[in-house]
């Protein structure tokens, strides 16, 4: 174990670490995965599951994270290698997943910025079936008879989301072309997220007083939005309708384990990272506390959002709720800006709504890539001082 401990920047304020570690835990699952799971895995009695898991495993594997990286003030990497160096390689393995997170979630958040400046247009792209991108499957509700309507007919937006915005080929052996307009705004992400972290935890702190707030001002307007729609209450049902006899289902206690698991962002290595900033005599388990209470009132805030518009969305379509609830990018990128298009000020709610993905976006991104940026120069720079030794 080294006996040189390596001077380390601290947040400017501890509001800035809460922030910090509040934005990288509530990302994009709080907004499309619980809602979701809480509605197929039982309703409310699905909350029973999940303050459990919460309380035996999310806060104990959150505070032990947070206190090492605070014990330490070190990376994954360098954390855990120098509590056990035979479990450096544990370290190494939180660096190469948070890695392969980054990559996947930078594109969610160029798909948000896609969708966001589309809002700006005098109406939205996703309306209607009579653009140049429109395919043969296409089928508007209002306009074409239900007899005419066929088996693999698709609504409006969700013919923008296959046929423009990811151009989707008929399967694997036709690779199509290269998407300039998103590669651009990948670009444009990965510049955002650079400067973010540029100066390490004097920008990130900076960052995250808006970005870690915005998203949840848009979610109570979208709420006090969606509570005054007509059928509302019909898709909070839904959402809340406890079903007691799914609780003795296993599946459903997996569910709530990996939806804390994930939305805590334990083993990604960002906690770890973000608490290594700290001062070494921080109070950790009232952060990691905060940090537990903000995420489930998140997710229950952004359920109750979602799912007041789906029953407004459902009530329109002559549907049931449970025929329009889609997870993960289907409920974001297809059902949501379907329902946008009935609004008044359509254009204004579409905006707020992608800004706010690209803002819970930019928060999980920035702090899940710190710890990939700063490890991996810091672990070859200690190789290379063994080697000469």
């Amino acid at each position: 174990m080294d006996g040189e401990v390596e001077e380390r920047e601290n947040w400017s304020r501890k509001a800035e670490y809460l922030l910090a570690i509040i934005g990288y835990a509530v990302g994009l699952g709080n907004v499309w995965r619980f809602p979701y799971l809480c509605f197929r895995s039982g309703g409310g009695a699905f909350l029973i599951p999940f303050f459990i898991m919460l309380v035996l495993c999310g806060v104990p594997l959150a505070y032990m994270e947070m206190a090492v990286g605070q014990f330490t003030r070190r990376g994954p990497i360098g954390a855990i290698g120098k509590l056990c160096p035979f479990f450096k390689g544990a370290g190494m393995a939180t660096v190469v997943i948070s890695f392969l997170f980054t990559t996947y979630y930078v594109i969610i958040i160029t798909w948000s910025f896609y969708y966001m400046f589309s809002s700006f247009q005098s109406s939205l792209p996703w309306e209607g079936c009579s653009h140049d991108w429109t395919s043969p499957h296409c089928w508007v509700n209002d306009t074409n008879s239900t007899i005419l309507r066929s088996n693999d007919s698709r609504s409006p937006t969700e013919d923008f989301y296959l046929e423009r915005v990811l151009q989707r080929t008929s399967g694997i052996e036709e690779q199509g072309g290269v998407r300039w307009e998103l590669f651009g705004i990948l670009l444009l992400s990965w510049i955002i997220i650079y400067f973010c972290i540029w100066k390490g935890p004097k920008s990130t702190g900076k960052v995250v007083y808006f970005t870690a707030t915005f998203p949840y001002l848009v979610l109570l307007i979208l709420l006090v939005r969606g509570l005054t729609l007509p059928g509302s209450m019909d898709g909070i049902k839904y959402f809340i309708q406890p079903k007691w006899e799914l609780l003795l289902d296993a599946r459903v206690w997996v569910n709530a384990a990996a939806q804390n698991f994930n939305s805590l962002g334990v083993a990604f290595g960002g906690l770890i990272t973000m608490s290594s900033y700290n001062k070494y005599n921080n109070k950790i388990l009232r952060d990691v506390l905060a940090l537990a209470v903000v995420d489930a009132v998140t997710c229950l805030l952004a359920g109750f959002a979602i799912f007041s518009i789906l029953g407004y969305l459902a009530l329109g379509q002559g549907k049931d709720v449970a025929d329009v609830v889609k997870e993960g990018p289907g409920l974001v990128f297809v059902i949501y800006p379907e329902a946008f298009t009935t609004m008044p000020v359509a254009q204004l709610f579409a905006f707020l709504f992608f800004f706010m993905l690209v803002c819970l976006g930019i928060d999980s991104q920035v702090c899940g890539f710190e710890g990939c940026s700063e490890e991996p120069p810091q672990f070859l720079s200690h190789l290379r001082k063994s080697d000469s030794m």
